[in-house]
């Protein structure tokens, strides 16, 4: 599991602690600072940007391909990788429900903790996308918010839990170091995305134990669609906004 993490979300723990660090050293106050997710590689030549971007969607998905893998040729559970993590299209009424009932719940409530957090001035002001509104880039950015539901949810609840309980553990402490490290690599952001992301790692954890029958497929649902209006939300008030006003 160590190796897993030090591949993947725990090296970008590791980078955000780096990260805060960095902002905190800086003269100018935290929350008067910007944090610009999804920036563009190539500005000038949007072809080869947009083949940029899709590599930053597929290399960050290599942990999910080892996690399955690990599970498959190494630790083995009887009901096969896919289905011991429910990460799987089985029951696709099931996670869909779930998925739109945990996003709807706990939605809200983050862009809430957002504002209060920057407003007490222990968060940046996030920009969720560096990209120009076009078709492509919001094809692109719907493909990240898909990614980082999968990466996220599949390496830090549905592998880690399904190794954990395999070792016998108690599975109380894996929501809570699951939830720690899902706050700490998302420290680049201050210290309100910490508290924030580790508050939904508790929740995310309890709910794949108790409500979710073990299915990490809702899980993944609900962080897809997170992140879809978190990247989509800024660029589209502007525009929608201007219809309005015609």
């Amino acid at each position: 599991m160590g190796v897993v993490l030090l591949l993947s979300l725990g090296q970008s723990a590791v980078y955000s602690i780096l990260r805060i660090v960095d902002l905190l050293t800086r003269e100018q106050a935290l929350s008067q600072q910007q944090t610009t997710m999804n920036t563009a590689q190539v500005p000038d030549r949007p072809w080869l940007d947009a083949l940029y971007q899709v590599a930053n969607i597929v290399f960050p998905l290599m942990p999910v391909v080892l996690c399955l893998y690990l599970l498959w040729a190494v630790y083995r559970p009887a009901e096969g990788p896919f289905r011991a993590m429910g990460f799987d299209l089985r029951h696709p009424g099931f996670d869909l429900a779930k998925g739109f009932g945990i996003f709807a719940g706990i939605g809200v409530l983050g862009l809430a903790f957002y504002l209060f957090a920057v407003a007490i001035g222990i968060n940046t002001q996030i920009n969720t996308s560096g990209l120009q509104f076009t078709v492509v880039n919001v094809v692109v950015l719907i493909l990240r918010a898909i990614m980082n539901g999968v990466l996220e949810e599949v390496v830090m609840v549905g592998y880690l839990f399904t190794r954990w309980a395999q070792l016998g553990g108690n599975m109380w402490v894996m929501v809570v170091v699951s939830a720690v490290i899902r706050g700490g690599y998302h420290l680049y952001q201050g210290f309100g995305g910490f508290i924030g992301n580790l508050v939904m790692g508790l929740v995310f954890g309890a709910l794949f134990l108790k409500w979710l029958k073990g299915r990490v497929m809702p899980l993944v649902v609900t962080h897809s669609l997170l992140d879809i209006v978190a990247f989509l939300g800024a660029p589209l008030l502007p525009w929608l906004m201007s219809l309005i006003g015609r």
